[in-house]
């Protein structure tokens, strides 16, 4: 297996289930803040005879990005596939009473840690590479401003990402999963039947066979 999938926010939801995916034809560099769930994905992938690489960071930690790309680069020159999944969900509330430490928190994850990340990872994808981000259908509806803003706001310079780089590569995605039964769902709509909503192992499974096929 020579080929490398970087999954930033593979400890839960859509990360973890396109992690496992992914390490059926990839090694998986799975990123995220909760070593414990990143080693549950761990155990997964290997019982499913794939390997992964464990990095419990924050992707909000400049220095923590540069050692991870540099060390992807030391040990294997490049990557093929980089999903962004990492996420920030706010509590939902109207925008005048938004809490100033949550707008802060969505926005460093969000977007402003897209500043850092793209200029890293962009050059182990070459002009061959994958990178894939997630619009959200939450995107303008009330009470969701700290999120959306922020939300928009990565979405905003994927697309310039993705014009530029149209002919060049990497190839830029931008996806619009529909609603799944995860936590960042539950936060926002407290209480949903959960069983009318896409588990996401299927969305992750749809995902992957589009890239491959690709």
């Amino acid at each position: 297996m020579n080929k490398v999938a970087l999954v930033t926010g593979a400890s839960r939801g859509l990360g973890f289930a396109v992690a496992q995916a992914l390490s059926s034809s990839h090694h998986v560099v799975a990123v995220a803040r909760t070593t414990g769930a990143l080693e549950d994905l761990d155990d997964r992938i290997q019982e499913a005879g794939g390997q992964a690489t464990l990095a419990p960071m924050d992707i909000t930690n400049e220095g923590a990005m540069a050692q991870l790309c540099r060390s992807i680069y030391d040990r294997w020159g490049q990557i093929d596939i980089w999903v962004h999944a990492a996420v920030h969900a706010a509590p939902l509330t109207p925008a005048p009473h938004m809490d100033a430490k949550d707008w802060t928190k969505s926005m460093s994850i969000n977007a402003t840690s897209m500043g850092t990340l793209v200029p890293y990872i962009a050059p182990l994808l070459g002009d061959k590479g994958t990178a894939v981000f997630f619009d959200d259908q939450t995107i303008g509806e009330k009470f969701h401003g700290s999120y959306a803003a922020s939300k928009a706001a990565q979405i905003a310079l994927v697309r310039s990402w993705a014009l530029e780089t149209h002919s060049s590569g990497p190839k830029v995605l931008i996806e619009t999963p529909p609603a799944m039964a995860t936590a960042t769902r539950a936060r926002f709509h407290p209480g949903e039947d959960r069983d009318a909503l896409e588990h996401p192992r299927d969305v992750a499974a749809k995902l992957v066979e589009k890239l491959q096929s690709a």
